[in-house]
């Protein structure tokens, strides 16, 4: 349990960015998901137009360091495979 006034402030910024970290987070699974559904529906204009919805919030979220660099570029990676093997 926090004591000092500092850890108790550090409590609290803590708890606040960890629910904005699964914010994000969540955020992103669901643009991975909306690309995902696309390509299982075989519509490629809907891929593509979500897989271009999707790359900036990646690349946003590995800035920040929500997810990693590596796994963002994995996951911009394998979409944009799957929404050329549409065409």
């Amino acid at each position: 349990m926090a004591n000092s006034p500092q850890a108790r402030k550090r409590a609290r910024q803590g708890e606040t960015r960890r629910r904005q970290n699964a914010s994000f987070r969540s955020m992103v699974r669901t643009c991975i998901k909306k690309v995902d559904a696309a390509i299982q529906g075989n519509d490629y204009a809907a891929a593509t137009e979500a897989l271009n919805a999707a790359v900036p919030v990646i690349d946003r979220m590995a800035d920040k360091g929500i997810i990693h660099k590596n796994k963002a570029a994995r996951h911009k990676s394998r979409l944009n495979t799957a929404v050329k093997a549409l065409q």
